[in-house]
């Protein structure tokens, strides 16, 4: 199938609070451009490279997601344009992404990552991290916190995912007062994505579902 026709049946299995970012990194911009053409706006990459090029080349309505691990000296490329953040997953990266708005007095939004998988090549914050995090939210002036993400252990054990999963809502439900308004959490991928949103997901990173494998 098409990226046109994948993304079409993607959508409508989803639940209409879901939203879906398609991601496209390492993909050409006729691709996107093809999922753009047929009405999709979210894309997420994971490179700060790929993403300030790609976003310097396409249309400019279309809302970019940071979805990769990101170091503290590429923040001030994707401050001015990027939708939503997904990765932060300490305080100096925190701290930096509110040094970079304030520049230009822009608020940026974010969700605090979570370490919920077996893997410790994984990225996140533990939930002492979090609390401690949000304890200061009010410092963060240009800082908009959105929610939570995660990534669950690569496996094909769904118990597994499905408690790591609920590990993450029981976190994201425990501070709901603590996000602004239409608060995200973005859990699921191609190869999880649907008992992500049976546990509450209501953001799903889809790529090699939509583009085909990298």
């Amino acid at each position: 199938m098409s990226v046109t026709q994948q993304l079409i049946a993607l959508k409508t299995n989803l639940p209409q609070s879901v939203t879906l970012v398609a991601v496209s990194k390492t993909k050409p911009n006729g691709l996107i451009l093809e999922a753009y053409e047929s009405g999709h706006r979210d894309f997420g990459e994971n490179k700060v490279q790929e993403l300030t090029s790609k976003h310097e080349q396409l249309p400019k309505d279309i809302r970019w997601h940071m979805i990769g691990h990101l170091q503290r000296n590429k923040v001030k490329y994707i401050v001015p344009f990027v939708h939503l953040i997904h990765s932060v997953d300490s305080k100096r990266l925190l701290d930096e992404i509110q040094k970079q708005a304030q520049k230009i007095n822009k608020r940026v939004a974010v969700l605090l990552q979570i370490h919920i998988a077996k893997e410790t090549s994984k990225f996140g914050l533990d939930e002492e991290e979090l609390e401690a995090l949000l304890e200061q939210k009010e410092h963060y002036s240009h800082i908009d916190f959105k929610g939570l993400m995660g990534m669950a252990t690569f496996t094909d054990d769904s118990a597994i995912i499905q408690s790591e999963f609920n590990t993450i809502k029981t976190l994201f439900d425990k501070h709901l007062h603590s996000w602004e308004k239409d608060p995200v959490l973005s859990i699921g991928m191609s190869s999880d994505y649907q008992i992500a949103i049976a546990c509450g997901s209501n953001m799903v990173r889809i790529g090699s579902a939509i583009f085909g494998h990298r």
